[in-house]
C-alpha cells in the first residue's frame, strides 16, 4: 500500500460561508479522517486555492483561509495553487514523490472542479485514490444541485474508475488505522 497522505483541497472560509450541500455532515467527516489520521500518524497535507485580486479567494484574505472548524496544525503542510489542480505549479507531486506516498485519501471542495481535477491527475501520476463518502461538497447550479453532482461523482464517475470510493468507517479502517 505505501505511504498514504490525506490530502484535504480548498476547504477554505468563503466556500464554506456559502453553504455547500451537505455542509455539516463534510466537516464532520472530514474531522474524523483527520483526528484518525493524527492519532496515526498519517501525514496531512492541505491545499488552498488562490482566486487571484478580487475573487472570494483572494490570498491573504479571510476568503481564502482554511476554515477553521479542520484548520491544520502547525506541522501540517499547505500548498496554495491557482488552477483546479492540486498538482499543477504547486510542488505538491514532487513532494508526495520525495516522500515515497503511494495513497491519497482526497477530501475537500469543490466536487466538480478542483476534487475531480485533482483526483484525475493524481491517477494518472499513479497514486491510488481514496475518496470517503460525503467528504466532498459543492454547490447547486442553475442544472444540477450540490448534492446531484456530489452523488454522481461518488458513484459513476471516480467509484472503481479512478478511485475507490469507500465509506468514512472503512477509509479509517482500511487505511489509517491499519
Amino acid at each position: 500500500m505505501g505511504k498514504i497522505v490525506v490530502l484535504i483541497v480548498d476547504v477554505q472560509c468563503a466556500l464554506v460561508e456559502g453553504h455547500p450541500f451537505n455542509e455539516a455532515m463534510i466537516i464532520k467527516n472530514i474531522n474524523r479522517l483527520l483526528g484518525a489520521a493524527r492519532q496515526n500518524k498519517i501525514e496531512i497535507i492541505y491545499v488552498r486555492h488562490d482566486g487571484g485580486l478580487g475573487d472570494e479567494l483572494e490570498r491573504d484574505t479571510k476568503g481564502w483561509e482554511i476554515y477553521h472548524a479542520i484548520a491544520p496544525m502547525p506541522n501540517e503542510r499547505i500548498f496554495d495553487k491557482k488552477f483546479n489542480s492540486a498538482f499543477r505549479e504547486t510542488g505538491l507531486q514532487e513532494y508526495l514523490d520525495r516522500k515515497g506516498t503511494k495513497t491519497i485519501i482526497l477530501a475537500g471542495m469543490q466536487t466538480e472542479y478542483c476534487i475531480d481535477t485533482t483526483c484525475k491527475v493524481a491517477f494518472e501520476f499513479g497514486y491510488n485514490i481514496v475518496i470517503p463518502e460525503d467528504t466532498t461538497t459543492t454547490f447547486d447550479n442553475n442544472s444540477l444541485t450540490g448534492k446531484t453532482l456530489a452523488k454522481y461523482y461518488e458513484q459513476k464517475i471516480w467509484r472503481e474508475r479512478f478511485a475507490k470510493v469507500l465509506t468514512v468507517d472503512d477509509t479509517i479502517n482500511e487505511y489509517i488505522s491499519r
